[in-house]
């Protein structure tokens, strides 16, 4: 990620200054560009110096688990433990026949000297049984031991370097004291510390933005605009597009840009602005049990953090004595279209696990940026949450839940595609993902600020519904067209 801050010098002449994400090239002080807020990779730093006390840790930690020692004891213990194993479940089916013989024996009526000569037997092959396994047990006890050895060294040098590791880090964060336009300066922890994690993560302050801002406040700059850009191929997991805006991450940069934007002239947060406040909802479908509403791009389904309004307000002030949640399903707040409101709590209850079992038919119109190269087809990509980036989703084929999305390819025009999506699932921004991916489409939905860039709106539209309706039995279809 590149930045570009434009800025005030003292004399009132205006310029720019720019900086880059973390590493450039192997480096992270370049001609052009600021430099970090701390040089960690200084060779006589203190960074570079523990880091090798750290790689030497690994180095011992990995000689000691490559040992011909070490490996021969865990094989011999594997080794035995197999072979034990076998030799008890064979000793164990021997006494097994051997009672099944004896039991034979016991119902052709034997003598007093029979009896007896069988209960020896079986306390002898009982006795033999507790003596094979005891030898065995401390066979594996001794072999255990000589492991131990080992181990400990392992396990005390692994609790050394994750003693050293963390320390290094709050140092480093000790070394990262944040400016503001006040002339107030804050340490990386002291900044977190109000968060949910608590502790930075690693990277915080290495961005581009915190960089300028940063270098601006030290040189006597005074910040007016700022951008941050992707350049280049995008990563595996995440989503970003060559020469595209974005913001900066929530999760890394939030918290310090909080900080260092007070005492700045900042333009109101667009999310925070409540475009819809006059706004009459429009009801497409109405019946007794439930109504269904056309959301417009821009509203929230549900009330959020931000003090906005939403159609969950809208249909507690309009139904005041409905009974239940009332929302049956949510729209993400950029999407329009068909939201399902229930008036009761009984139909909430079905139609919730309708949706849940997919029995309920669901189709969204779309316009890409992009010509798609398939008419028809299915993307099949796990999605989870980004947690250093919420609320951004990403691919993840280990971590990530199902999400299933067919699609149809309505028109080609001009430069974009206009598609429908049947969503399979219900995962958290799948249609816009699914669109943007590079193993999905490859062509971002058209106002798509998160996965794709900036328009008048997210060009997404919830348009069709279709279900048994759970109090009549009757085939509901509802539509609502885009308007786009």
């Amino acid at each position: 990620m590149f930045g570009v801050l434009v800025v005030e010098t003292p004399d009132r002449q205006i310029v720019y200054i720019s900086a880059f994400s973390g590493i450039l090239a192997g480096k992270n002080i370049h001609p052009f560009f600021v430099p970090p807020v701390y040089d960690l990779l200084q060779p006589n730093g203190f960074f570079k110096e523990e880091e090798q006390n750290i790689s030497e840790i690994n180095n011992n930690i990995k000689n000691l688990q490559n040992k011909s020692e070490y490996i021969l004891l865990i094989n011999k213990l594997q080794s035995f433990e197999d072979s034990f194993k076998r030799q008890i479940e064979e000793e164990k089916e021997i006494r097994k026949k051997a009672k099944e013989e004896r039991e034979k024996r016991r119902n052709e009526n034997p003598n007093e000297v029979e009896l007896a000569a069988m209960v020896k037997e079986s306390q002898f092959q009982k006795a033999e049984l507790k003596r094979i396994e005891k030898q065995g047990a401390a066979t594996i006890n001794e072999i255990k031991n000589e492991i131990s050895i080992f181990e400990e060294k392992i396990e005390f040098l692994k609790k050394e370097r994750k003693r050293r590791s963390a320390a290094l880090q709050q140092k480093l964060f000790d070394q990262f004291q944040m400016l503001n336009a006040k002339g107030e300066a804050k340490g990386l922890s002291f900044i977190f510390e109000p968060t949910l994690q608590h502790t930075p993560p690693a990277g915080a302050g290495e961005c581009a933005a915190p960089k300028m801002l940063q270098y601006a406040y030290t040189h006597h700059l005074r910040p007016i605009a700022m951008a941050e850009f992707w350049w280049g191929n995008s990563p595996k997991t995440e989503i970003r597009h060559h020469g595209f805006f974005y913001p900066a991450c929530q999760s890394k940069c939030g918290p310090i840009l909080k900080h260092m934007l007070q005492g700045l002239i900042v333009e109101e947060n667009p999310l925070a602005m409540d475009h819809h406040k006059s706004t009459e909802l429009e009801i497409v479908y109405e019946d007794e049990w439930m109504v269904c509403v056309n959301k417009p791009a821009g509203m929230l389904s549900v009330p959020g953090k931000l003090d906005k309004d939403s159609v969950y307000d809208r249909m507690k002030q309009k139904y005041p004595n409905a009974t239940g949640p009332l929302i049956v399903h949510r729209l993400d707040m950029d999407t329009s279209g068909l939201l399902l409101i229930a008036k009761d709590k009984e139909v909430h209850k079905t139609l919730q696990s309708m949706f849940k079992d997919r029995r309920i038919k669901k189709r969204y119109t779309a316009l890409l940026e992009g010509i798609v190269k398939q008419n028809e087809g299915t993307i099949n990509l796990p999605l989870c949450p980004d947690i250093t980036d919420r609320p951004r989703q990403m691919v993840n084929q280990e971590f990530g839940k199902p999400a299933v999305t067919e699609y149809t390819v309505l028109e080609k025009k001009d430069g974009k595609t206009r598609i429908t999506f049947h969503p399979l699932t219900g995962k958290t921004h799948q249609l816009r993902i699914h669109a943007a991916h590079p193993d999905g489409l490859s062509c971002p939905i058209v106002g798509d600020t998160l996965y794709g860039k900036k328009s008048d709106r997210l060009y997404l539209h919830a348009e069709y519904l279709e279900f048994t309706h759970p109090k009549t039995g009757e085939i509901i279809e509802i539509k609502k067209e885009a308007d786009f």
